[in-house]
């Protein structure tokens, strides 16, 4: 199989009305744009394309676009953005399908602090023990510098209870500033090995580019293109179940 390689946006932009882009890898590297990335931002704008800006933060889509303010990536850039915990929290709180409508409240967060927004717009009541929690919310490690093995133990006794997991960042793994950090996705992957039940929100899941879809309001979808930073053929698979 060949695989065209385009220089730029540039060189397909006439071809499409809509673009989806990816932040992380794409727009930014975490801490700050990069070079050419607002220019080119505003290029587009320019042109008259409609821009959705797709995230797997496992936040909520204002914080994410809060956090881009915050790098100089201007709200007049894009149409709009839209993060994998905006996913997550339209599922659990809407109670999407069975799976979700079957969520108790006390929740395990598997997660940094600075995730903790996402429990508390979803009214969930945070426990710190396996045998309390009725699901288990997984937004990434809680230190950068921790592996999926330091995680064995906590999972392999949530897969034993069967407790539900709800992954708000499929992501196995991130660049930021050039160090390499694990996500939420390598540790959902993990757990579904121990035999655990999970629902994925974000990237590569239909649901999330359905849902840009409908803020890109673009009928032919011929007339879209999405831009990502990887190919990861084992994450393409689809949840159908849960998405």
């Amino acid at each position: 199989m060949s695989v065209q390689v385009f220089p730029n946006i540039r060189e397909i932009a006439a071809r499409y009305d809509g673009i989806v882009l990816d932040l992380w890898g794409v727009v930014h590297d975490g801490r700050d744009p990069y070079p050419g990335a607002v220019d080119c931002l505003a290029q587009l704008r320019r042109a008259g394309k409609r821009v959705i800006l797709l995230s797997n933060a496992p936040r909520r889509s204002v914080t994410v676009i809060e956090q881009m303010e915050a790098m100089h990536i201007g709200r007049d850039l894009y149409d709009d953005a839209l993060s994998s915990g905006e996913l997550a929290f339209r599922a659990i709180t809407g109670h999407t399908d069975a799976f979700h409508a079957a969520l108790g409240r006390c929740c395990l967060h598997i997660g940094p602090d600075r995730d903790r927004g996402l429990l508390a717009d979803m009214a969930l009541t945070r426990v710190d023990e396996v045998a309390d929690a009725e699901l288990i919310l997984n937004t990434g490690p809680w230190e950068d510098d921790e592996t999926v093995a330091d995680y064995e133990a906590r999972l392999a006794a949530s897969a034993a209870r069967r407790l539900p997991m709800v992954c708000a960042n499929p992501d196995l793994e991130v660049i930021r500033a050039g160090k390499r950090i694990i996500c939420a996705g390598a540790l959902a992957r993990r757990y579904e090995e121990l035999g655990g039940p999970v629902a994925y929100h974000g990237k590569p899941y239909p649901e999330a580019y359905r849902s840009a879809m409908e803020l890109m309001k673009i009928a032919d979808r011929r007339r879209v293109v999405a831009i990502g930073d990887s190919l990861d053929r084992k994450s393409t698979r689809l949840n159908s179940s849960h998405t």
